[in-house]
């Protein structure tokens, strides 16, 4: 009679440079957020005005055009408050890449569907932005998104494994 465990033998993980690709981006996604909240913590509690003022001043931008008076008008309304919950949500935000990067290492089948879930989430925004303010950033978001739900879905059988 033939052993059980030798005629189910569990898949051995293949090599998955796209998969790889995936994982990365996903962890420098969650960094740079994490970059971010800091950077919003550390500023909460400064002068946003006086601050935005100085960095017209040294990257030589005229703060009397429309534009910039504008914005510098929206800054002044920022309170310290709406800077720390900014703060909190992006580091929120941030462990979700992290732990859908961890996860894709680690090839869980959950990570696989985190990842797909949370990068489809955003393609209809991505959409809609791009119909309205065309710019090729969003479009190269707009496609990296599309890549990985595609490639996750359609290669998740053999990228992850599947507990019993």
């Amino acid at each position: 009679m033939p052993d059980p465990a030798q005629t189910d033998p569990v898949p051995e993980k293949r090599r998955a440079p796209t998969l790889y690709f995936i994982i990365a981006v996903k962890l420098l996604k969650g960094a740079a957020l994490v970059a971010l909240a800091l950077t919003a913590y550390a500023l909460s509690d400064n002068d946003l005005p006086a601050e935005f003022q100085q960095l017209l001043h040294f990257f030589r931008i005229d703060p009397e055009k429309k534009f910039w008076s504008e914005l510098a008008t929206q800054v002044g309304r920022i309170t310290e408050i709406n800077v720390l919950w900014v703060a909190v949500g992006t580091l929120i935000y941030s462990l979700f890449s992290w732990v859908e990067g961890i996860g894709l290492i680690f090839r869980a089948p959950w990570a696989g569907w985190l990842a797909i879930v949370e990068s489809a989430f955003f393609v209809p925004i991505e959409v809609f932005e791009l119909v309205h303010h065309y710019s090729l950033a969003l479009l190269a978001i707009l496609a990296l998104n599309v890549l990985i739900v595609w490639y996750l879905f359609q290669n998740r059988g053999r990228l992850f494994r599947h507990h019993h």
